[in-house]
């Protein structure tokens, strides 16, 4: 009995520290801030190819003139129905700000306005919020593995 009173102590500690050990892991993954990406299916409506990708170009030198990243686009060569996929990464409200500023310098559409000018190209589209771009290797440290 006398052992097992001396036991009991140190398992307390030993499950104290084990226990903050794991409050700390806890921690450190919610601190991972991975960056994040719209990433954008579109197919585009029948004879607004060329216009689209005149539309993008001019966005990707709207983010080069803000200093932002650019949209990255892909094109279809084969299998599914959607034409060019877009990953954006998402802005701080700070560089959004700056992108508006110049486009509408340029003569440009923002908010509404852009979205309803982006339509007029598309015949269907859908966008899926991602964390991205990281290694396999990083979301098994972020999940604790």
């Amino acid at each position: 009995m006398k052992r097992l009173t001396r036991l009991i102590p140190m398992l307390l500690v030993f499950g104290f520290l084990d226990g903050s050990a794991a409050r700390a892991q806890m921690a450190k993954r919610q601190e991972m801030k991975p960056p994040t990406a719209r990433v954008t299916l579109v197919r585009i409506a029948p004879g607004k190819h060329l216009e689209f990708l005149k539309w993008a170009a001019e966005n990707e030198a709207i983010a080069k003139e803000a200093g932002v990243p650019a949209t990255q686009v892909y094109e279809h060569t084969n299998g599914d129905a959607w034409d060019y996929m877009q990953i954006a990464p998402d802005l701080t409200d700070a560089q959004q700000a700056k992108v508006d500023e110049v486009t509408k310098k340029h003569g440009g559409k923002t908010g509404l306005a852009a979205s309803l000018e982006f339509r007029t190209f598309v015949a269907w589209h859908t966008d899926t919020d991602t964390i991205g771009p990281v290694s396999a290797a990083e979301l098994v440290a972020a999940a604790g593995k």
